[in-house]
């Protein structure tokens, strides 16, 4: 499959944030598509289970080709909301609970198929024959084209693959939470193929005041100049160097916000400003 680089996250798009209007959810599928940012990324869980059909209500009258877009969404976390009968927050990984879950997730979004279900999060009592004849089933019916991960671990990955085609995980990663580096995840899925792809792209960067993001900030105002840049394009540009190709999912519905993230993509760190940027969050230099 093949998704634009940066991806879409419409996790704050409902009730969960800003809380868009059908009009306002329809120019934006237009804004990101006209910068190229075509991979819109859902998850059955947002909004409290609403977003994804408040999204297919606008998908449905935005005269957008469905041809033209790709569309993730996930399944698996069970919240107590009042759309849901769960009396605790747990995972739920049955095959019957899957189809079940894809279903939905392609009726609210009023479209004929996902491009890419994702696992949203490992769940200690996940069968993976289970799982696995569930994705069968969604396969052969043409309702997913695509069977991904999310937050799961490169032994978890493995478990899974076995059975299972696995093409992509969705995993935390940016300046502030760079793990992924060092403890074998980004080279897991370098071996195996497996599209890696960040939500919360910008950490917390912007969102507390410590001596990690002091640093942070100290080093991007000394490199803004240089690129000509805003420090969120340059913690943007930071992910994309990397060889994996790793796609962002941007929550931002500032088209301003989403038009800057574009222009990073048109951005190359050098080699020793990116290991600036990198030694700058973990406040050593490399052994």
């Amino acid at each position: 499959m093949t998704y634009s680089r940066l991806i879409a996250g419409t996790m704050t798009w409902g009730v969960w944030g800003k809380q868009l209007k059908k009009t306002e959810m329809m120019a934006l599928m237009h804004y990101c598509i006209d910068q190229n940012i075509t991979t819109f990324d859902h998850a059955d869980i947002y909004g409290g289970y609403t977003t994804e059909a408040d999204f297919g209500h606008a998908f449905a009258e935005s005269g957008i080709d469905r041809n033209r877009v790709q569309l993730i969404s996930k399944c698996g976390i069970q919240l107590i909301t009042d759309n849901r009968k769960s009396t605790v927050k747990h995972y739920n990984y049955n095959k019957d609970h899957i189809i079940w879950s894809a279903e939905k997730s392609i009726k609210d979004l009023k479209t004929d198929h996902l491009d890419l279900l994702l696992l949203h999060r490992p769940s200690p009592l996940m069968d993976v024959n289970d799982i696995a004849e569930a994705i069968s089933n969604l396969k052969k019916r043409g309702l997913i084209k695509a069977i991904g991960l999310s937050n799961f671990t490169p032994l978890q990955t493995d478990m899974l693959s076995q059975i299972i085609e696995v093409t992509a995980n969705q995993i935390e990663f940016s300046v502030t939470e760079h793990s992924a580096l060092f403890d074998g995840s980004l080279d897991h899925m370098v071996t195996n193929n497996i599209t890696p792809m960040a939500w919360s792209p910008l950490g917390i960067a912007f969102k507390e005041d410590n001596e990690q993001t002091r640093r942070i900030h100290t080093q991007l105002g000394e490199l803004r100049e240089t690129y000509n840049a805003t420090e969120d394009q340059l913690l943007l540009a930071w992910i994309l160097k990397h060889p994996s190709k790793i796609h962002p999912v941007i929550g931002t519905t500032t088209t301003q916000r989403i038009a800057a993230a574009a222009k990073a993509l048109e951005m190359s760190l050098s080699l020793e400003d990116w290991f600036k940027i990198l030694e700058a969050s973990r406040g050593i230099e490399v052994a």
